[in-house]
């Protein structure tokens, strides 16, 4: 009788402590303790090399985007279009066209409401070449809502 008394101690001992163990970490993940979310880096890139994203905002109160694009293409880019995920349309710049080295701050607006504290979307650029001929470009935002 002793030692199933000795075994049945052993297992709510052990029981209890894996119990506490695990409401610990539910805990945590329920108050976004264990949300890597948070910890990973803002970043703005494109899939194909040439085209830069100096600096970008995502302004949860202005529903806007706002792109600071590099051209390092070796060429001008005319008729830019550019576009932040599905909900987003619109898009203020300069004059359009990038030419040759030239930045260019695109602001992409009537994004809906921009809720969260992260914000992940594609982005695609479409442009055309000095020589009439029509391109697109993505890539992809991730970075906080400010």
């Amino acid at each position: 009788m002793k030692k199933a008394q000795a075994a049945m101690e052993f297992l709510m001992t052990y029981g209890w402590a894996i119990l506490v163990v695990l409401l610990a970490i539910a805990a945590l993940a329920y108050f976004g303790v264990l949300n890597p979310g948070k910890y990973l880096p803002s970043s703005c890139t494109f899939n194909q090399p040439g085209l830069s994203c100096i600096d970008f905002k995502v302004d949860g109160t202005a529903n806007t985007v706002t792109l600071v694009i590099q051209n390092g293409m070796g060429q001008d880019l005319n008729s830019i279009n550019v576009s932040v995920g599905g909900a987003c349309g619109g898009w203020t710049a300069g004059d359009g066209s990038l030419t040759d080295t030239e930045k260019e701050t695109f602001t992409v607006t009537n994004c809906g409401d921009i809720t969260g504290s992260k914000f992940n979307e594609d982005i695609t650029i479409s442009y055309t070449s000095g020589e009439g001929i029509s391109h697109t470009i993505t890539g992809t935002i991730s970075t906080r809502v400010e």
